[in-house]
C-alpha cells in the first residue's frame, strides 16, 4: 500500500512472500486449504497501519491545540471583565458621600452626584406620634369590655373585635399588634405605681401621620381608650408627629421621611439627629455639619486590585500553556506557538507603556511592579498616594485613550473577534480536523475496497488449490492399484 500526496491509498503488490501452509485451515469445510478471512484481514491492517497512524498522530496534535485555544480564549475573556472597571472614563467615576458628624446623618452617592462640600443643618428628624394611656388601676389583666376599636395612623385605619378573649389591656395591646392589616401603629402596656398604661406609638413618622381610636360598645368602657379631634383627655403625647426640618447649604428643606433623595441630586441622606454645632465643620452658612461628595478612592483602588489578581491568574494560564518541564521533559501545549507568544507580547507591551506626562504615568509608578515569574504585585500604600494626589492622571493611565485597561480591552476584543489573531487559528484548526476526517473515511473506504478485492483473489486461489490437492489425491490412489512389474531372473 502506499500514500500519495492527496492523502488517497493505493494498493501495491506484496513483495513478502505468504506461506500457504501457515494459513491453511486444518479440517476446513469443503477442503478447504486457506483461510482467506484470517489472510486477508492481516495484510488490510498490514497495509492501513502506518497511514492510520499517522492521521491519528495529527488528529491528537490537533485536538490537542484545539483544547489549549480553548484554555487560552476562556482565560482572555477572564481577563477581559476585569478591565470593565478601568477601561473607560466613567468607570472611574465613583462617587461616595460621607458625613462629618456620623451620628446626626449618613450619606450615600449615586449616578448624578456632583463632588463638592455641603453644609447641612438639622433642625430636627421626623419623627412618629407616641400617645400614653391614662392609667387603668385595675391592671393589664383585669377586664375593660367589649366591641370594636378602630385605630388608625395618617387616615388609614384598621379594626380589631374585642371580647371575652382579649378585653385585657393587654389581650387589646396584643391584638393591635397582631393585626394583619395594621397600618403602623405599635402597642406596649407600661406598668407603673398607679396602674398599667397602654402606649401607642406610629411607625409611621410625619406630621400627617397622626394617630387616633375610636370604638363602637356605645360609650361604656372601650371609651377610655378613645383619641382623635376634640378628644385627647385619655392620652398624653410623648412624641409628636413631625416632619424633619434642615437645609443644604442654607437651603431649607421639610420632609416627612427621615431618609432624602430628593433634596440633593445623586445624594441619599439618612437623617439620625439633630446636628451639634459644637462640633460642626459645615461650609454653608450656619450649617453644622459637612456633607462631602468626592471620588471613591477605595472602590478605584478595589478595581484595581482587581485587575492585578485577574493578571495574576492570567498570566499563570499562559504560562502552562507555554512551559517545559527539563525534568520530565514535558512540554505546555502551545509551547513556541506564535499565537500564543503574541498574544504575550501585546499584553506585555501594553502593561508596560507610559500614558501621559504626569508622574503617574506607568503602573510602576502608582505601585503595580512585576515579579520574577512575571505576575504582577501592587503597593497599596503607594497607590493611595497616587490616587489621593492626582486622581485623574491614575484614572487617564487607565481609561484614557491610550490607557493601559483600554489597549487591553481593545486587543483582546480584536483577537477573540473571527478575523483576529486567535478567530484565525481557530479556523485553521477546524480546517485540519475536518481534513483528517475525510481522510480517514477514504482511508476506510479503500481499505474496505481492498479488502473485497483480497476476498475475491484468495478466494479464487483457494478453490484452485483445493481442486489441485483432489487431484493430487486421486492420482496417488490411481498409482497405487497400477499392477506391479516383476523383475525377471537371469538366465
Amino acid at each position: 500500500m502506499t500514500t500519495s500526496s492527496t492523502g488517497s491509498t493505493t494498493a501495491t503488490p506484496l513483495t513478502t512472500p505468504v506461506s500457504v501452509a501457515s494459513t491453511t485451515s486444518a479440517g476446513a469445510a469443503g477442503g478447504s486449504v486457506i483461510n482467506v478471512s484470517a489472510l486477508v484481514s492481516e495484510l488490510v491492517a498490514a497495509a492501513e497501519a502506518p497511514q492510520q497512524s499517522e492521521i491519528t498522530n495529527q488528529t491528537a496534535a490537533v485536538t490537542a491545540n484545539i483544547s489549549a485555544l480553548g484554555t487560552l480564549k476562556s482565560a482572555l475573556s477572564t481577563f477581559q471583565s476585569s478591565l470593565s472597571s478601568l477601561s473607560t472614563p466613567t468607570a472611574f467615576n465613583n462617587l461616595a458621600a460621607s458625613s462629618s458628624q456620623q451620628t446626626a446623618f449618613t450619606a450615600t452617592a449615586s449616578p448624578g452626584a456632583v463632588a463638592g462640600n455641603y453644609g447641612v443643618t438639622i433642625s430636627n428628624i421626623a419623627t412618629g406620634q407616641q400617645l400614653l394611656s391614662s392609667p387603668f388601676a385595675t391592671g393589664s389583666a383585669s377586664a375593660i369590655g367589649t366591641g370594636t376599636l378602630s385605630v388608625s395612623v395618617g387616615g388609614n385605619s384598621f379594626s380589631i373585635t374585642i371580647n371575652s378573649t382579649n378585653n385585657t389591656l393587654a389581650g387589646i395591646a396584643n391584638a393591635i399588634n397582631n393585626a394583619s392589616d395594621n397600618t403602623g401603629v405599635s402597642a406596649a402596656v407600661i406598668q407603673g405605681t398607679k396602674g398599667a398604661y397602654l402606649l401607642l406609638s406610629s411607625t409611621q413618622p410625619g406630621a400627617a401621620n397622626t394617630l387616633a381610636v375610636s370604638e363602637t360598645d356605645g360609650g361604656n368602657a372601650l371609651a377610655a381608650l378613645t383619641y382623635g379631634t376634640g378628644n385627647t383627655a385619655n392620652y398624653t403625647q410623648q412624641i409628636a408627629a413631625q416632619d424633619a426640618n434642615f437645609s443644604i447649604a442654607g437651603v431649607a428643606y421639610t420632609s416627612a421621611s427621615n431618609t432624602v433623595s430628593n433634596a440633593l441630586s445623586g445624594v441619599t441622606l439618612e437623617l439620625l439627629a439633630p446636628t451639634t454645632a459644637a462640633t460642626g465643620t459645615g461650609t454653608g452658612t450656619g450649617s453644622d455639619a459637612t456633607l462631602t461628595v468626592a471620588n471613591s478612592t477605595s472602590t478605584v483602588a478595589s478595581n484595581i486590585q482587581g485587575f492585578v489578581t485577574a493578571y495574576n491568574t492570567l498570566q499563570s494560564a499562559l504560562a502552562g500553556l507555554g512551559s517545559y518541564d527539563s525534568t520530565t521533559g514535558t512540554a505546555g501545549p502551545m509551547l513556541g506557538n506564535p499565537v500564543l507568544t503574541g498574544t504575550q507580547s501585546q499584553i506585555e507591551q501594553a502593561l508596560y507603556s507610559l500614558v501621559g506626562t504626569s508622574t503617574y504615568n506607568s503602573l510602576a509608578s502608582i505601585g503595580i511592579t512585576t515579579n520574577s515569574d512575571g505576575s504582577l504585585s501592587l503597593n497599596s500604600s503607594q497607590l493611595q498616594i497616587a490616587l489621593a494626589s492626582n486622581f485623574g492622571a491614575v484614572s487617564q493611565l487607565f481609561s484614557g485613550t491610550n490607557g493601559v485597561a483600554t489597549q487591553l480591552n481593545s486587543q483582546i476584543t480584536t483577537d477573540l473577534s473571527s478575523t483576529g489573531t486567535l478567530g484565525t487559528y481557530s479556523q485553521t484548526l477546524t480546517t485540519q480536523e475536518n481534513a483528517l476526517t475525510t481522510q480517514t473515511n477514504t482511508l476506510n473506504t479503500q481499505m474496505a475496497a481492498l479488502t473485497a478485492s483480497m476476498t475475491q483473489q484468495y478466494a479464487a486461489l483457494n478453490t484452485l488449490l483445493s481442486s489441485l490437492q483432489t487431484t493430487s489425491s486421486y492420482l496417488t490412489q490411481a498409482f497405487a492399484t497400477l499392477p506391479q512389474v516383476q523383475a525377471k531372473s537371469s538366465a
